[in-house]
């Protein structure tokens, strides 16, 4: 077994969870394109899309690029693209190979896009850089987050854009990320609703007859089932700590943790050998800490440091020895898988195979 700190995934726990998220979209008549950002891992992704995903949303052109290359024909950049020249032209190779759509969210991004993709649509680079093609464009809406997208009346220009400079326009996307709280999920949703049926209508007025709507997320898809053709969500997949404060995962749900030895009780706390560079440092405000530990429910990873953690039990409850190895949920999953170069692969808890974070630092 390697040294601690090692990522470590339940395979049974992950093949569950991967199944019951694409049962949950097959019952409702929707796609399933979870978004590969959380696990960054060709295998990960291969169970999803032999369970029934049509694709894969990535949060990065790198990220496309590493999954286009692991087999997957279907990808969607979910982010309002801002590029130089040469990522354009990547890009565009790219959309000979798979079927490629990037977000958009202002008429200034169209037109830069398209700008760029004058280069490539010219073949002004040497022939040996191969065909090119063009993504199609995917309007990003802001249904309340408050972080990238147009408002909703602002979809039809933004499309209207798209069209006019040649491009195929597939429809919106939106990320209710403000459904990331412990209470409010029900109002997040209705926000997410009606910004997306105000922006379609703007999207058929613009020129796009029926415009593709894809939306979700981890702690808002139980709820979400009218007026989306596909769902987004992205840490089902694995679980972490927030999931399982806001109760949209359960402990066995929970399909990767960080192993870490404990190495010493000082103060009479927990102290183990995982700090920000194996868990990630996310915490959000309603969070009650840094992580939480798989067979202690009860407890808080209350410090973070570089290489430690430190976890208070509740009182009464006896430390783990020294030298022994718990099982660390991380806050955000996500965070803790970018810092892994490899999932160690466990049935019935002996790792059996090693799967490599292949998109890990693709971050452009």
């Amino acid at each position: 077994m390697p040294p601690t700190p090692r990522v470590v995934l339940d395979r049974a726990r992950l093949q569950a969870n991967v199944d019951r998220m694409a049962a949950t979209a097959a019952e409702r008549g929707q796609a399933l394109r979870p978004h590969a950002k959380t696990h960054k891992c060709p295998q990960v992704a291969a169970l999803q899309l032999a369970a029934g995903a049509v694709g894969l949303t990535v949060a990065t052109l790198g990220e496309a690029e590493a999954f286009a290359e692991a087999g997957c024909g279907d990808l969607l950049i979910a982010y309002p693209v801002w590029w130089t020249s040469d990522q354009a032209w990547r890009a565009a190779e790219l959309a000979t190979r798979v079927r490629l759509a990037v977000g958009v969210d202002s008429v200034e991004g169209v037109q830069h896009l398209a700008e760029l993709w004058q280069v490539p649509r010219g073949r002004t680079r040497e022939p040996a850089a191969g065909p090119v093609a063009l993504p199609e464009l995917v309007v990003e809406v802001d249904s309340g987050h408050h972080r990238s997208g147009c408002a909703p009346q602002e979809a039809r220009a933004v499309a209207r854009a798209g069209i006019e400079t040649g491009f195929v326009v597939r429809g919106l996307f939106t990320f209710p990320g403000h459904s990331y709280t412990p209470a409010g999920r029900r109002e997040v949703v209705r926000q997410e609703a009606d910004a997306v049926a105000e922006a379609a209508r703007g999207l058929r007025a613009a020129g796009v007859p029926t415009p593709h709507v894809s939306g979700g997320s981890t702690p808002s898809v139980a709820l979400e089932e009218a007026g989306f053709d596909e769902l987004r969500p992205g840490v089902y997949v694995f679980g972490d700590a927030q999931q399982w404060e806001l109760g949209t995962c359960a402990p066995q749900d929970i399909a990767l943790t960080v192993h870490s030895t404990v190495v010493s009780h000082a103060g009479g706390r927990l102290v183990l050998d995982a700090g920000s560079k194996a868990l990630g440092a996310d915490r959000a405000g309603w969070a009650t800490g840094f992580g939480r530990l798989l067979d202690h429910p009860g407890a808080r990873i209350e410090v973070l440091s570089e290489h430690h953690a430190v976890a208070v039990l509740p009182d009464g409850e006896p430390l783990p020895p020294r030298g022994s190895v718990v099982r660390v949920v991380p806050n955000h999953v996500c965070n803790a898988v970018n810092l892994a170069e490899e999932l160690l692969v466990a049935d019935d808890g002996v790792v059996t195979e090693r799967w490599p974070v292949a998109a890990r630092g693709r971050n452009s």
